[in-house]
């Protein structure tokens, strides 16, 4: 019997088993998947934790809940993988042999890569909300938190859920306002880039939210250390920014038995074909999520879009013909803007997100690039869908892996 490894039991990966046990005959193909935690986060979710929106446990079920029937679950840590060999060995000294293998090892903040971050401050006035630990240790400061300078930064790119940190930034100007507060706090947005956001349309109407939430912008902000006797971050070029609260994204690495295996790039992500999802290190291997070192989002819509594409190219590959050129760069997310409302995008590799209607053209009931409450809803919904829907391999109505053109207006 055959065998198909799968690296990873988070969004990608368990969505693969799930379709994948749906395709593959069972006489011929044993399906294993390989993770080391116990517990499947709902990682959308994190962004809600600390304005109480969302209670921690409503972003955590166990992992074995989401393991298809038919798939065997190995509970270990990777040390090393050993392509030429087929071989992945695991931290107990087993080894598993494969005939194709699935990445879909994610990714996760690091935040020792940035001098201080992980210093004294850590958890008391610097804080992360892309970690379940951090997300709740921040929800317990914000409940007492009595106001001063708020800053919202990210470290750099590529990250996960690129809106993530506006979105965090639009909450806490809805959260104070709401604890009659927000004259007491100053909330600054710091990034990277040269803008909130990559794309230019998108970058233009976020920019403008902004601004009207009062919220205070730096760009092109290349962090050097975090100082934490004087509460400040300061970038390579020497400007300071000051903070009393620092809610920082940390850089986001790829898992670090990339580097042990030499097969990641500089942050761990592995080099995958934009297109297929086949590996550029060997052709038995593929790689899906926020392991991919592809330029698309990295986000749960788009694992879930190249779940169904790289399905259909697994197949291909056990059955010799050539790989699909399918997957698009398809993503799209809701952007929380605050006070119930929230704006939605839908893009690609060729295409930035533009005005329209979605899932149905002229229909909806979605508006794209325009904030209102019936795209707030959508986000909420979007939980059920993931542990319902997603997760179980079911399609989505409506919304097909490559991105539609109707219903979008591109001027």
């Amino acid at each position: 019997m055959k065998q198909l490894l799968i690296l990873g039991a988070g969004t990608a990966g368990t969505t693969m088993a799930s379709h994948l046990r749906k395709k593959l005959r069972k006489n011929e193909w044993k399906i294993t998947i390989v993770d080391e935690r116990k517990e499947h986060y709902y990682q959308p979710g994190f962004l809600f934790v600390p304005f109480g929106i969302y209670t921690p446990l409503q972003t955590v079920k166990p992992i074995k809940k989401f393991i298809p029937k038919g798939v065997e679950w190995v509970l270990e840590s990777i040390d090393i993988v050993k392509p030429e060999e087929n071989k992945v060995i695991l931290a107990n000294g087993a080894h598993i042999l494969y005939d194709i293998m699935i990445i879909a090892t994610g990714s996760d903040i690091a935040p020792e890569e940035v001098e201080g971050m992980k210093g004294a401050e850590w958890q008391k006035s610097v804080f992360d909300f892309y970690s379940y630990e951090g997300a709740v240790a921040l929800a317990e400061k914000l409940k007492n938190w009595e106001g001063g300078k708020l800053v919202v930064h990210i470290t750099e790119m590529p990250i996960k859920c690129p809106v993530a940190p506006l979105e965090f930034a639009f909450l806490a100007n809805a959260f104070f306002k709401k604890k009659n507060m927000r004259h007491k706090v100053e909330i600054t947005y710091v990034t990277p880039l040269s803008g909130p956001f990559t794309k230019p349309k998108c970058n233009l109407a976020l920019s403008h939210l902004l601004k009207d939430k009062n919220i205070n912008t730096l760009n092109d902000f290349a962090i050097m250390e975090v100082d934490n006797d004087n509460k400040k971050i300061v970038d390579y070029g020497g400007e300071e920014v000051p903070f009393d609260l620092l809610v920082t994204v940390p850089t986001n690495k790829g898992n670090a038995v990339w580097e042990r295996s030499r097969m990641g790039d500089d942050l761990n992500f592995i080099p995958t074909h934009k297109h297929t999802l086949q590996s550029k290190l060997k052709e038995n291997i593929f790689v899906i999520g926020d392991a991919t070192n592809l330029p698309t989002s990295k986000a749960g819509s788009v694992a879930h879009f190249q779940a169904e594409i790289l399905t259909e190219n697994i197949l291909n590959f056990i059955a010799g013909k050539p790989l699909a050129e399918d997957f698009d760069g398809h993503s799209n997310c809701f952007i929380e803007t605050g006070n119930g409302k929230a704006l939605l995008i839908d893009f690609n590799y060729d295409h930035e997100p533009v005005r329209g209607t979605f899932p149905i053209a002229g229909i909806g009931p979605l508006k794209l690039l325009k904030e209102n409450r019936i795209n707030h809803f959508g986000k909420l919904a979007f939980r059920w869908v993931y542990w319902n829907m997603l997760l179980r391999g079911i399609p989505i109505p409506f919304v097909p892996a490559k991105m539609n053109k109707a219903g979008k207006i591109f001027d």
